[in-house]
């Protein structure tokens, strides 16, 4: 399934931003719920409900939802800074806790 068609699925989320922070509590990026990134705010959104937090598994949910987006950001990193980061903790095993605001 194409990442459009798939987000249709995701529950919709009120709130401006979702602030990611590292263990220590230190704010790692802040997606917004704006045109050009609403649909990952909508992912991240979505992945720290069901999760409780972006952690390895949540992070395989996501680039499975992201669908042909996660293929082009694997060519192309820096292209989807928002993936790259789910690609980043499928490797490191770290976990970032999600803050809606």
């Amino acid at each position: 399934m194409k990442f459009a068609d798939t987000l249709k699925t995701l529950p919709e989320f009120a709130g401006d931003k979702i602030v990611l922070t590292d263990a220590a509590g230190a704010e790692v990026a802040t997606i917004a719920n704006a045109p050009g990134s609403a649909g990952s705010f909508r992912v991240y959104a979505h992945l720290a409900r069901q999760y409780g937090a972006i952690n390895a598994e949540a992070a395989a949910e996501g680039l499975a939802i992201f669908a042909e987006h996660t293929e082009d950001a694997s060519g192309h990193p820096g292209k989807h800074p928002n993936i790259d980061r789910l690609i980043g903790l499928m490797i490191s095993g770290d976990t970032l806790n999600a803050h809606l605001s």
